[in-house]
């Protein structure tokens, strides 16, 4: 090997640092960096996840079980919020295209244009990001419910309305016969929360107890979701049935044997992981996603004051399209993971 001779480079070959080893610019570069570092970060949440769902088995719950609401609407539409947020989100990521390639051509007004097409994406997003974050806090009318057997179901049909509660004793605010029609559904839930409420004789936060006059409940289905000594996960009860060991546990007057929404330390839709992981990995999401927004409309400014024409270029619309890119990607697998499968 010694014989041969060494290849010899001409400097004008080598890349002393004057020249970008790969045709782009050192600010595209180093987005880049920063991007392939995030998909990590993302992809290890991910992962975590899914380790947990298949931990989990049958007690993990389904998109559509939880997500199936519309804003006005109520319950009943399985995933088509989602779908609708995920499907503007994507048409920002097109509109973010043609403001790159507006730049392109030095089409300052297309730039605006598309650009702002992108903010008005973005802020559709993060505002329906926080409706569903509200409605996951919250949760339904039903419930997360504890059995007789100790087994805990989620519970699925139509709540029956509740109509108004008509005071029968006396409390420091109610008077008897007082037939109360405001705030029903939160007042409902704080005494079953409480364990307040016993064969449909409720009592109220100043102590009156009343009656509930309410609607029957429609096609009631209790999906189990932590064994008991009788029922275990993945078990359906419907019916009939199923709505008497409902009301049997909510007129037993034991506290905490009704769960509504979801918060760090438990929630109603299945495991305790679920809802830390859906509030952490879809807030560290839509902080992506305002930020993406913030920074598109402090680019979209200085397109409008002239910055980037003047420059003879608009990279600066090209790095930020490269994020806003990424913000939409990332959707796309936290959609899946959370949503679909």
């Amino acid at each position: 090997m010694a014989g041969h001779a060494s290849n010899q480079i001409d400097a004008s070959t080598l890349w002393g640092g004057k020249v970008s080893p790969f045709s782009t610019s050192y600010g595209k570069l180093m987005m880049w960096f920063f991007l392939v570092s995030d998909a990590l970060t993302f992809g290890g949440l991910l992962i975590a996840y899914g380790y947990t769902r298949h931990d989990a088995q049958d007690a993990w719950p389904i998109g559509e079980e939880t997500f199936n609401s519309l804003p006005f609407l109520g319950h009943g539409y399985p995933l088509i919020y989602v779908a609708l947020m995920t499907f503007i989100l994507i048409v920002s990521s097109v509109t973010m295209v043609l403001a790159v390639e507006a730049g392109h051509r030095m089409d300052k007004k297309g730039v605006i244009k598309w650009m702002i097409a992108t903010i008005i994406g973005g802020f559709f997003f993060v505002g329906s990001q926080a409706w569903e974050w509200s409605h996951f806090i919250h949760g339904s009318e039903f419930g997360k419910v504890e059995l007789a057997d100790g087994s805990q179901a989620i519970v699925k049909g139509h709540f029956g309305e509740i109509k108004n509660f008509e005071v029968l004793e006396a409390g420091k605010h109610h008077k008897k016969g007082d037939v109360i029609t405001e705030d029903l559904m939160h007042q409902f839930q704080h005494a079953v929360v409480a364990g307040k409420i016993n064969n449909g004789i409720i009592t109220l936060h100043d102590g009156s107890k009343a009656k509930v006059n309410k609607a029957a409940d429609e096609h009631m289905e209790l999906i189990i979701k932590k064994d008991g000594s009788v029922n275990k996960i993945g078990t359906h009860i419907e019916g009939k049935k199923a709505c008497d060991m409902y009301y049997e546990a909510i007129n037993a007057g034991t506290p905490r044997k009704v769960i509504y929404g979801a918060n760090l330390e438990e929630n109603e839709y299945g495991p305790q992981q679920y809802g830390q992981f859906f509030f952490f990995i879809t807030g560290f999401h839509g902080f992506h996603v305002f930020s993406g927004v913030m920074i598109n409309i402090i680019i979209c400014l200085g397109v409008v004051s002239g910055t980037y024409h003047k420059r003879g270029h608009y990279e600066m619309v090209e790095k930020t399209g490269l994020y806003w890119h990424f913000v939409d990607l990332v959707w796309v697998f936290v959609f899946t993971f959370f949503y679909l499968v």
